[in-house]
């Protein structure tokens, strides 16, 4: 349905207009590079609800991390989180998602696109980045690095892979323009379950739910936008930034998602519900810090 080629994104750049873009979820993005042997920034194919069928020319090791599917190697099928090897003419199919929203497909040596502004990541709007600025088509042919035929059997442990429980907790912080809204509003917006609406994509997601009120409307002078920033538009209902978000907005920004929740929030799809909960900074920190430190401990392995 839509496979891009995403690495971590590009950065330093949003004063000149243009979106950091990267994986939806760097946290499988990294485990599916550590399955094979790669660098935890090297780009991976992020798949998007119904993977593709890939034939392999060569000789290598995959590793297929994030969204749980259905995948099959020659028609036989084979696990996730782990390092499966193929042989040249093997054809690998990746189906529709189970649980989830986004796959990563990780190969031994990394895909050999060009970097622009030091990443290998995809901006579809931009027609800039990854295989010739576009999803992946029917009958593409890409060059992938140098197998690694010295990485042995990995696994990823149990207690890193997500879970999907009905109602997502997402972790917020206090958003820049908070004071914008009554005190009615505030407590709708932590108080209230919301769903994904299918308005949803790698811009931004819009969520379905009770109306939050501002104090004297909705509109700012444009500002800054960071990664899971959460805007409140005069309809009354929110919208979070995802990775190819826009540099600049002139809407209020009730909160921002904490980094370590935005993989578990690009993991959600159409008709999945969340909750927002409020915490501070330092706890937000400590939780970004016990992250790297989970996934720091696999590299060093």
């Amino acid at each position: 349905m839509l496979t891009t080629i995403q690495d971590f994104g590009r950065y330093g750049y949003q004063k000149f207009g243009m979106p950091v873009s990267g994986a939806m979820d760097t946290h499988s993005l990294q485990l599916a590079n550590w399955l094979v042997g790669n660098n935890r920034n090297e780009a991976c194919f992020e798949s998007t609800f119904l993977g593709p069928e890939i034939k392999f020319l060569s000789k290598t090791k995959i590793a297929i991390s994030g969204a749980i599917l259905h995948a099959s190697l020659n028609g036989e099928p084979i696990r996730m989180n782990c390092s499966i090897s193929v042989s040249k003419g093997d054809v690998l199919e990746m189906g529709a998602v189970r649980k989830g929203m986004r796959a990563y497909l990780s190969i031994a040596g990394g895909i050999s696109v060009p970097e622009i502004m030091g990443s290998k990541s995809t901006y579809l709007r931009g027609k800039m980045g990854g295989f010739e600025g576009r999803k992946i088509e029917d009958g593409d042919v890409i060059k992938t690095g140098e197998t690694h035929d010295d990485i042995d059997y990995r696994e990823v442990p149990s207690q890193l892979l997500f879970i999907y429980p009905s109602v997502q907790t997402i972790r917020i912080l206090k958003g820049s323009e908070s004071d914008r809204f009554t005190d009615e509003g505030l407590k709708t917006f932590l108080g209230s379950v919301y769903e994904v609406s299918n308005q949803n994509d790698r811009m931004g997601y819009r969520l379905s739910g009770p109306s939050i009120k501002h104090k004297d409307g909705a509109d700012i002078i444009s500002s800054g936008i960071a990664n899971g920033s959460i805007q409140i538009p005069g309809h009354g209902e929110p919208i979070i930034m995802m990775a190819d978000h826009q540099t600049v907005g002139g809407y209020t920004k009730i909160a921002n998602v904490i980094t370590v929740d935005l993989p578990i929030l690009a993991q959600m799809k159409a008709g999945d519900q969340l909750k927002f909960k409020k915490i501070n900074l330092n706890e937000a920190q400590d939780l970004l810090k016990m992250e790297n430190q989970n996934i720091d401990k696999l590299y060093q392995l």
